[in-house]
């Protein structure tokens, strides 16, 4: 199928001309960046925490310490809602009630699963590093198997998902678009700077070619 099917829990109330659930829109948005949000209740406690993934097709990855209270939470299949935001532009407006953001996000919700085998653990690391920095796992030292022990990995599954979107101009009211008042859209992206060599590296060992190309991004 090309598209996720919407459920009562991710089908957009409000403004859905934005909502899209189809797998290349989410994908993108998906790949687009590594920063997610985990949302989970303990004992009618909300938390909400910012993590690394990667995505493997229809699944994502996260992982922490095997210490890790959520990931030991999450692993007992305590319902998640992982959502992913990229800001793309300030929308300003001629009014304040009217000031918004163009932006791309999604929103998961399902229950994780605890991956233990070792070699479907370090794949899924591979996944998590590579989807940050691409090529980044192959320069790097592997992990070992006290690092491995030492880790949690959950996936979840892209079941229940939905994407959605902001894009365009302002939109004031009929009676403010004559104001005097600058309105349009800023926009914004997060980029990657040059690189800093670690103040221990050996100067001769030269900024490895997964850098450069992410720096070249930039």
């Amino acid at each position: 199928m090309d598209s996720y099917i919407p459920t009562s829990r991710t089908t957009l109330k409000r403004r859905p001309q934005r909502g899209h659930y189809d797998r290349e829109t989410v994908h993108a948005i998906l790949d687009a960046t590594f920063i997610c949000h985990v949302g989970f209740a303990i004992e009618g406690q909300p938390y909400v925490i910012p993590t690394s993934y990667g995505r493997d097709d229809d699944r994502i990855f996260i992982h922490g310490a095997a210490a890790s209270r959520m990931l030991r939470l999450l692993a007992g299949e305590v319902p998640v809602c992982v959502t992913v935001t990229l800001l793309d532009g300030l929308v300003l407006a001629r009014s304040a009630f009217h000031h918004s953001v163009n932006y791309r996000s999604v929103v998961i919700i399902g229950r994780a699963g605890l991956i233990e085998d070792p070699v479907e653990k370090a794949q899924a690391l591979r996944v998590i590093t590579n989807h940050i920095v691409p090529g980044r796992w192959e320069e790097a030292r592997q992990p070992n198997d006290p690092e491995l022990r030492a880790t949690t990995v959950l996936e979840l599954p892209l079941e229940e998902v939905s994407a959605k979107i902001r894009t365009g101009p302002p939109i004031d009211d009929e009676e403010d678009r004559l104001l005097p008042i600058w309105a349009g859209v800023v926009p914004m992206r997060q980029v990657a700077g040059i690189p800093e060599p670690d103040s221990l590296l050996d100067p001769g060992i030269e900024v490895p070619e997964s850098i450069k190309r992410l720096s070249a991004k930039g």
